[in-house]
């Protein structure tokens, strides 16, 4: 039998990328390219050069393979972009105005207002709206442009953008790109609030479907301009965060990523929505309804090369024969913390005086130590276990900090061979075309590069060191004494 292959599209900020995989989720190809950044790339981006690059990967990726696969073997695509993001297009689905990228903070007075009106009027669905959210900008164009508002068609997001271009339907969203739109998950529906309270026109929200529906089969005339079977179906897609949390394994109940890049971002899946009334997590909707918490910390590795430098291989070595330490250090960066606590005030510490690779050692700690109590305060919210935490993210390319965060957390660490958003992208695409489900096609497709468990020692030492840090943090008023408020 044929193996079947899968194709994911990941459109960035700076770039796209496409890859194929196939039935045991190993990459075959893939390509690659990056946007003409300017100055207003931060606020817009054109859509069709997104296409117009994303057309490229695909034949870079079909150039690569197309000698060792049968391409009719290709049997789903699916795409992945940035949350938030917002194009507006007009009756007959074409961009009416730039991309509004979820990074443009234009709309922030629009975002007060959507959370008053959304708070006014309870809604259970998304009601933390700031300038990244989707509904804030549909109205920031509204306000802005009122004269384009009887040509539009629909207000749709990234990863939809290019799922219509591969099959001609811009009327489908999924549940994580809507999410940020208002969209109440809970009771999968559109608040009658945004056409009742806002200048938005019901007519212009898409249908919302759970990721890895099939949207469409691909345009005949794409699927002949890329040498493509006119059979491959156009899968729903998802957010990229939720996308590298597919990737990283993390997808059944008890399973947790964590994503170390110049912030710490955690997500996973519950069986219960977690409502935190301080606002720090929230919730996506998983495709098989589970949950899909999600946070992120100002915490992460932005201080290693700022502080230490490229070259760290010798420092880590000498790192590794001082840990555990007995130091505590937090390596914040900025002023203010917004997950697991939320503490506008608060800045980094470290001991003063210690050697580099002291140093060094007391930062991975401190990182792993809020990693932590991230971990404690989303049971303590949730009343469920965190089983395993999966990784991903430039921080888990060190060996050191993999086994520092296994025995601070207490916990195996699983890093996954391939963790991009494109990857995540491609297993939405197998999860109900070639699969039953996401948590099969997540199972089959993600493969452990390395497998970190916690050492009976250590593990001992960093319980009472970790003890301490949580007392530092609340000594400067920066958690509450009683724990995880």
């Amino acid at each position: 039998m044929n193996s079947p292959y899968f194709i994911g599209i990941d459109v960035g900020t700076q770039g796209a990328r496409a890859v194929l995989i196939n039935s045991l989720g190993e990459v075959l190809g893939s390509g690659e390219q990056a946007f003409p950044l300017n100055n207003q790339s931060r606020e817009e981006q054109s859509p069709e050069q997104w296409w117009h690059d994303c057309f490229l990967c695909l034949q870079q990726v079909i150039a690569q393979v197309k000698a060792t696969i049968r391409l009719a073997d290709i049997q789903a695509i699916s795409v992945t972009s940035t949350s938030g993001t917002i194009i507006p297009l007009d009756k007959n689905n074409q961009p009416l105005y730039n991309a509004i990228m979820y990074s443009d903070p234009r709309s922030a007075e629009e975002a007060s207002y959507c959370k008053k009106v959304a708070l006014a009027e309870n809604s259970n669905g998304y009601t933390a709206f700031n300038a990244s959210s989707g509904l804030p900008k549909m109205l920031w164009f509204i306000n802005r442009y009122p004269g384009k508002a009887e040509q539009l068609g629909k207000f749709i997001h990234a990863a939809d953008f290019i799922i219509g271009k591969l099959s001609g339907r811009y009327d489908i969203t999924d549940y994580t790109n809507a999410l940020k739109s208002g969209y109440d998950v809970r009771k999968k529906e559109w608040p009658a609030y945004i056409w009742e309270k806002l200048p938005i026109q019901q007519s212009w929200l898409q249908m919302v479907q759970p990721s890895g529906i099939t949207v469409s089969t691909i345009l005949p005339e794409l699927a002949a301009a890329l040498g493509l079977p006119q059979t491959i179906q156009i899968v729903a897609g998802m957010t990229d965060g939720c996308a590298a949390q597919i990737a990283s394994g993390a997808v059944q109940v008890g399973d947790w990523n964590t994503t170390i890049g110049t912030t710490l971002v955690v997500k996973g899946v519950t069986t219960q929505e977690i409502n935190d009334p301080l606002g720090r997590l929230y919730c996506h909707r998983h495709p098989e309804g589970y949950w899909m918490p999600g946070g992120a910390s100002n915490t992460g590795a932005d201080w290693v090369t700022r502080d230490f430098g490229t070259d760290l291989a010798a420092l880590t070595a000498q790192a590794a024969r001082l840990v555990p330490t007995k130091h505590l250090a937090w390596p914040l960066k900025q002023q203010g913390e917004r997950f697991p606590f939320i503490a506008p005030q608060a800045t980094g510490f470290q001991p003063a005086g210690l050697p580099p690779a002291t140093l060094f050692a007391a930062c991975l700690e401190g990182v792993a130590y809020i990693e932590r109590y991230a971990y404690e305060v989303i049971e303590q919210l949730s009343g469920e276990n965190v089983q395993a935490v999966f990784t991903a993210g430039g921080g888990s390319n060190s060996d050191l900090w993999l086994q520092i965060r296994s025995n601070v957390l207490n916990l195996p660490v699983y890093k996954m061979k391939h963790v991009t958003g494109a990857v995540g992208a491609a297993i939405i695409a197998a999860s109900q075309t070639h699969f039953k489900s996401l948590t099969e096609a997540a199972k089959a497709l993600t493969q452990i590069e390395k497998e970190v468990h916690p050492q009976a020692g250590p593990a001992t030492i960093y319980q009472q060191n970790y003890q301490q840090f949580i007392e530092v943090l609340a000594g400067k008023g920066y958690i509450s004494k009683t724990a995880y408020a």
